[in-house]
């Protein structure tokens, strides 16, 4: 791949993606490109740049262009400081402020959820928690843009070693086994996964119709993948989609400084809506 190709696709990427790509990512996107070239029977990069954006055709080829591009690692119990404030701290206080006492849906939004790990992390607590407390409920929302992650997602289907981190009483109590032993894999009981609900979200996009504001928000290790300008922007949409005394999760890299958001720290990457 040439220089001024991949500047050309850098720049597709940012405007599209809002992803910054920076030339060390090039021999990368260069390799995950090449697989479409393959697939598309197609000979060069300026072929393929073509046939996805100037051709009718290359509609289709799109979304798949937008699959290989995005980077999607994840974990069970990734960063589990996190969980730990949203169990002990974070919830009690969205509880404490409803003083009338009646029933509520906690609304919690994993944005840029990849395979699943992330929602079903927060599925797993959101269930033990409740047992505790009458009268609540919970609704959880996941979102990516690539699509092949999400049907994995929707899934609910994972290697057994990817289970690791999943507290073992949790296991027994939200992990199926499969009955083919030689698959050596599991899967999320029914009970949570009619709690988590998928949905493709592009974060350039001016609108995410959403139907409510959200009481928790994790939205972790994205914005480094933006410049600070699609930072801001994107950012400044999530605050509006998060409810005054929410809580918003980053990841243990970013940081919000140097942003004009509602938002104040209240712990290591952990930040609540003040307005």
């Amino acid at each position: 791949m040439s220089d001024m190709m991949f500047l050309r696709f850098q720049e597709v990427i940012m405007s599209e993606l809002g992803i910054n790509v920076t030339s060390a990512k090039k021999t990368m996107i260069q390799a995950r490109l090449a697989k479409r070239l393959r697939i598309r029977q197609l000979h060069s990069y300026e072929e393929y740049f073509d046939y996805v954006f100037k051709t009718a055709d290359g509609r289709a080829e799109i979304q798949d262009f937008i699959d290989v591009i995005t980077t999607n690692k994840t974990d069970f119990f990734r960063e589990p400081h996190h969980f730990d404030y949203l169990i002990g701290t974070a919830l009690p206080q969205l509880l404490a402020r409803n003083e009338r006492n009646i029933p509520r849906v906690i609304n919690l939004w994993s944005a840029g959820c990849s395979s699943g790990e992330e929602p079903y992390t927060l599925a797993m607590l959101m269930d033990d928690f409740i047992h505790s407390q009458p009268g609540i409920n919970y609704s959880i929302l996941a979102s990516d843009i690539c699509t092949t992650v999400l049907k994995k997602a929707q899934s609910a289907i994972y290697p057994q070693n990817l289970a690791a981190p999943i507290p073992l009483g949790f296991k027994k109590k939200y992990l199926l086994k499969s009955k083919d032993r030689a698959k050596n894999q599991v899967r999320i009981v029914p009970q949570l996964r009619s709690k988590v609900r998928f949905k493709q979200i592009n974060f350039m996009d001016p609108d995410f119709d959403l139907p409510t504001r959200m009481d928790i928000i994790f939205f972790r290790n994205v914005i480094i993948y933006f410049d600070h300008e699609t930072q801001q922007t994107v950012l400044e949409k999530m605050c509006r989609h998060l409810r005054t005394g929410g809580y918003l999760f980053i990841g243990h890299s970013e940081t919000l400084s140097g942003f004009r958001l509602p938002l104040t720290a209240v712990g290591p990457t952990i930040y609540r809506k003040t307005a």
